[in-house]
């Protein structure tokens, strides 16, 4: 039995991995360990991506298709065992759009966070009010309090940037668009603004933003993008590989592979080198919100 997608995220993609290099070893394909393991293609997919948790009887049980010796077994049974462990957001699991879990686990264990945004402002720095604003129209048939629940989640995940133990860094550019569109009216824009300023103070934090008499960069060509980077274990690999989240009207890719990862780091670096320096966009943004 395979259950839905509740368990830690990392832990989930790391076992998926390590069971996808093992059929990859056994010469197998999906449909051909599907079969073996009577289950459906589907499942070897959520599984094997680490779009959901899976036990550990069902993971020593894949082992023995592959033929894997027993200490990787034990190994990757015990991991299993991770996928079990819940995080803060399953306390908003009605709040949730289907696979949003899957980026707050990543969000939640990420080192860094290197964000570009063309439209609105990123949702680790937004308002209440304004989160309010972009809620209500995203979703004009949830009543209100499916809309202050759906504000309640993304505060709360407000509170990695500002965590005791290990922020993680976060690098953000935001287009100079963003800063004129006034969201939720006058007063909400004015405040969102305030909080940007505010939160550009903070050690772990620093904010850019791209102005109009940029022509073109790379930004223009790549849309909004998120690129996750994670903590080095103790042998000095990445306890994951970089991931890279773009969030879609439709649905949410994430992107892991080398040549997908190597040119949006190269895309970010060059928004990152094309806008203003952290102090003028801090000017920039508060000359907004006067205005």
């Amino acid at each position: 039995m395979v259950e839905g997608p509740t368990g830690s995220t990392v832990p989930r993609r790391q076992l998926g991995r390590g069971l996808r290099d093992l059929r990859g070893q056994a010469r197998m394909t999906v449909k051909a360990a599907a079969q073996a393991l009577e289950w459906s293609e589907a499942k070897m997919w959520r599984v094997e991506t680490g779009q959901t948790s899976v036990r550990a009887l069902d993971v020593e049980q894949m082992c023995r298709v592959y033929g894997a010796p027993a200490d990787l077994t034990e190994s990757l049974m015990a991991l299993a065992k991770e996928t079990k462990s819940k995080g803060w957001w399953l306390d908003y699991a009605d709040a949730i759009n289907e696979g949003f879990d899957v980026y707050l686990g990543l969000e939640e264990a990420a080192e860094r966070l290197s964000w570009y945004e063309s439209e609105l402002v990123p949702g680790l720095l937004q308002t209440d009010d304004y989160a309010r604003t972009l809620i209500r129209s995203d979703n004009p048939s949830l009543d209100e309090e499916e809309i202050e629940r759906r504000v309640q989640l993304r505060i709360a995940r407000q509170s990695l940037i500002t965590r005791v133990t290990n922020p993680p860094k976060l690098d953000v550019v935001v287009n100079e668009s963003i800063l004129r569109r006034p969201v939720g009216g006058k007063k909400t824009m004015s405040a969102q603004l305030a909080r940007l300023v505010e939160v550009s103070g903070l050690d772990n934090v620093a904010l850019k933003v791209m102005p109009f008499e940029v022509g073109m960069h790379a930004g223009i060509m790549s849309g909004p993008f998120v690129v996750l980077e994670f903590p080095v274990n103790g042998n000095g690999t990445p306890s994951e590989p970089p991931t890279i989240y773009v969030d879609g009207f439709t649905g949410a890719l994430f992107l892991d592979k080398p040549h997908e990862i190597e040119r949006y780091e190269a895309a970010f670096k060059d928004i990152w080198g094309a806008a203003l320096d952290e102090a003028a966009s801090r000017d920039l943004i508060s000359k907004a919100a006067k205005e």
